[in-house]
């Protein structure tokens, strides 16, 4: 079972906008060969940041509109947000300690804010 939940359209704005933790969205294409590598990683970032971090990916194939409403160009593209607003996008493969950084950073704020 994987950490990271598959979510359609209809549901983004419950699941993202709306969300009390901060949300990492993978939008990625089942013909993607970066996004199948970035998969297995997202998997294991979504189980260390547990709690913390929400993990969802949606299928640009499936939901052009979305995609297309947030700039969506180049897949994989994940968008990180928090208190429903993107806070930082990052295109194409990074090194996942990298990736770890960028969300703990992330994950951080939304503490902070949370606490003061």
């Amino acid at each position: 079972m994987s950490n990271v939940k598959q979510i359609h359209e209809s549901q983004f704005p419950a699941e993202v906008v709306q969300s009390s933790l901060p949300v990492v969205v993978d939008f990625y294409a089942t013909w993607c060969p970066p996004c199948q590598v970035l998969g297995p990683v997202l998997d294991r970032l979504a189980g260390d940041f547990e709690g913390r971090v929400r993990f969802v990916k949606v299928n640009v194939d499936e939901a052009p509109s979305l995609a297309a409403e947030h700039g969506i160009r180049g897949v994989p593209t994940l968008k990180l947000f928090r208190e429903g607003r993107v806070r930082d996008t990052i295109v194409g493969l990074v090194p996942p300690q990298s990736l770890h950084s960028k969300i703990e950073s992330l994950a951080d704020e939304a503490a902070a804010r949370a606490v003061g």
